[in-house]
């Protein structure tokens, strides 16, 4: 929190803006840190929630509508500004089309993320656009309409919406979890268009332990298929092959990052398999469980990690 709130005030605009925060019964220093910058920068305000009236699209639906800016521009806590224009990248593409509903910013990797997620950032971003440039996404298939694709893929990590758009148009749906998966989807099958903003960059990666990630994975998974009614069994032949495969590709980017000492390729050659393993463990239990019973043992967020 310190961080990013740190590099949030190293910004350089030629606008005035104000910092809303969410709380939802945090127990580390995060109040403490809040109270800290409100008290030096005056333009925080706390908005402190129950955690069981928290879910990812109700809460930043509920933000929308109290405050009062133009633009909302929502960040995850755990992601940092990566530059000091990062700001204005997010706000500026706006005022180029009216029917611009989303703007979504180019996530970098912690130096500490585990290969297999930080392969998959990488990927997921270089197929949204270019570097260092506007991309322009919008429906071009009427007949995707209501799936999700890489047209109207949508990250609450970073992003930004016009707050009239939210509280009028097209909202954040009551959802618990994929609310930026939703949203996506919905502007887009509105007509509307999402715009990928390369030169608006955040460091960020799930800080999760190998023993967590089949519970970030089942969340992750599970909420998509609750949202979009849509079931996809995984074979144990598919989780072997599609573990072996990932780490074999993985293994050759390892061996030629930079980022990582001889010592930490070694390592992560031996550990990254488990992570895929993990993660198709993950995939294959949301769509294997019964959607009518409870899953808190399965989950992380409910289960506390």
């Amino acid at each position: 929190m310190e961080e990013t709130l740190a590099a949030l005030y190293r910004q350089k605009t030629n606008f005035e803006w104000d910092v809303l925060i969410t709380d939802s019964g945090s127990r580390d220093k995060s109040v403490e840190i809040i109270e800290r910058f409100a008290e030096k920068y005056g333009n925080i305000q706390l908005k402190k929630i129950a955690k069981e009236d928290y879910s990812h699209g109700g809460t930043r639906q509920m933000a929308a509508e109290i405050s009062s800016g133009e633009i909302m521009v929502y960040l995850s806590q755990d992601a940092v500004p990566y530059n000091e224009n990062w700001l204005t990248e997010m706000v500026t593409p706006f005022a180029l089309n009216p029917n611009i509903a989303g703007v979504v910013a180019r996530q970098k990797p912690r130096l500490a993320c585990f290969p297999a997620m930080k392969y998959d950032i990488e990927a997921v971003f270089r197929e949204q656009g270019a570097e260092d440039a506007l991309t322009f996404w919008t429906r071009s298939d009427e007949t995707l309409k209501g799936t999700y694709t890489k047209e109207s893929f949508y990250s609450d990590v970073c992003s930004s919406a016009p707050r009239e758009f939210l509280v009028n148009q097209i909202g954040y749906r009551q959802v618990a979890y994929s609310e930026d998966y939703e949203y996506g989807k919905d502007i887009l099958d509105a007509g509307y268009i999402k715009v990928y903003n390369a030169k608006a960059i955040v460091e960020h990666s799930n800080d999760v332990l190998l023993s967590q990630y089949r519970k970030r994975m089942f969340d992750e998974t599970y909420n998509i298929r609750i949202n979009s009614g849509v079931t996809t069994p995984v074979s144990l032949a598919t989780l072997v092959m599609n573990t072996v495969k990932g780490s074999l590709k993985d293994a050759v980017k390892i061996c030629r990052d930079s980022d990582f000492s001889r010592k930490r390729k070694l390592y992560w050659l031996c550990v990254n398999p488990l992570f895929h393993l993990e993660k198709w463990r993950g995939f294959r239990l949301a769509n294997k469980v019964d959607i009518s019973e409870d899953h808190s043992r399965y989950s992380l967020e409910k289960s506390g990690g």
